[in-house]
């Protein structure tokens, strides 16, 4: 595909997601009840808030997710989250690379995420079917902390335009072994089962975004630019958060977990951390607030998101993220969930 037409499609994309987006849509975390105890013997002031997530040692169990990056218009986002990032010392991805693979023009487009916060942690992202060279490239452009490689099958087959190999896993294996930095295995949105969780760990994966069904739908997005609109049975495909969260429930102790999408609230973190994720990512609700507020704005909406979480924390009885871990008594699953549940226990 032409470069310019690339950078076009990264424009589409902000535009549909923010056009087709809905804070108030109910996702599978809204069939996640909490237990309630209303002798918590907590105090707000003793909550500590540090999570290990694989080799680091974060201050706050989030992350700004990837999403963005290839254009004029998507770089001055970029720049701008990579100030809110510093700000609240949040990790952040950007979104995919490939375009500033391709043209190396595009590059600052990216590189301004770095520019905005030399000290804060920043992770590249790339499609899974890239060279160990492209990958080499997208690290250095960023003087990356981490890499994700995405899987985005689904995306890819509704796009018009899209990839038809999806023959990736001796790929990740290879990058994952030679690269000096963690590679995360990320999905764009449709979920991660305890199959692909199992092959991915025996390929050397460590650390694994499970991308779930419930923010923002990349399906739809990529319907909504073919001319029939003929794939709309595609809108609800895959599995939720929630649903994967369950799923990798047993994994290694030595994986890690991220759960991003459909988290829009504290709550839906808490619920996450609870549901055994090490961290959460937000994408579809930042890229929101950024489009209608100022960046002074977005840092006091994501330090008061922060300080709401550990109100919520001192709520459910936990002191320290670890606590949160060991909560799973306190979950109320929908029928729905609860079903789910059994099946994986066929």
């Amino acid at each position: 595909m032409p470069q310019n037409q690339q950078s076009h499609r990264k424009d589409e994309h902000i535009s549909l997601a923010e056009k087709y987006y809905h804070a108030a849509e109910p996702n599978a975390f809204d069939q996640v009840r909490l237990r309630h105890d209303a002798l918590p013997e907590t105090d707000v002031a003793a909550i500590q808030t540090t999570a290990t997530v694989g080799k680091w040692q974060w201050p706050f169990p989030l992350y700004i997710e990837a999403m963005t990056g290839g254009s004029t218009q998507t770089g001055a986002l970029n720049a701008r989250l990579g100030k809110i990032a510093a700000a609240t010392h949040l990790p952040m991805a950007t979104g995919s690379q490939s375009v500033a693979i391709k043209d190396a023009s595009l590059a600052p487009t990216f590189s301004c995420v770095r520019d905005n916060d030399p000290q804060g942690l920043v992770f590249g992202n790339l499609g899974a079917g890239h060279s160990l060279t492209a990958a080499k490239t997208a690290i250095k452009m960023l003087n990356a902390d981490a890499l994700e490689l995405h899987l985005n099958v689904v995306q890819e087959l509704v796009m018009p335009e899209g990839d038809r190999h999806f023959k990736w896993l001796a790929n990740i294996q290879a990058i994952t072994a030679a690269l000096p930095i963690p590679v995360i295995i990320k999905e764009v949105g449709f979920g991660i089962s305890r199959p692909t969780m199992t092959k991915l760990y025996q390929a050397g994966v460590r650390y694994l975004d499970l991308g779930g069904h419930g923010g923002t739908n990349f399906a739809d997005i990529e319907n909504r630019r073919r001319p029939q609109r003929e794939m709309s049975y595609l809108s609800d495909f895959g599995l939720s958060t929630v649903e994967s969260l369950l799923a990798v429930q047993d994994h290694p102790t030595d994986l890690t977990i991220l759960a991003a999408g459909g988290i829009r609230t504290p709550l839906d973190a808490i619920k996450a951390l609870i549901l055994g994720a090490d961290a959460v990512g937000m994408a579809g609700v930042v890229l929101h607030e950024l489009l209608h507020h100022t960046d002074a704005e977005v840092i006091q909406w994501l330090q008061d998101w922060q300080a709401q979480f550990k109100l919520l924390m001192a709520l459910v009885g936990a002191t320290t993220i670890a606590d949160l871990h060991q909560l799973t008594d306190k979950l109320i699953l929908s029928p729905d969930l609860l079903a789910y549940q059994t099946t994986l226990k066929k």
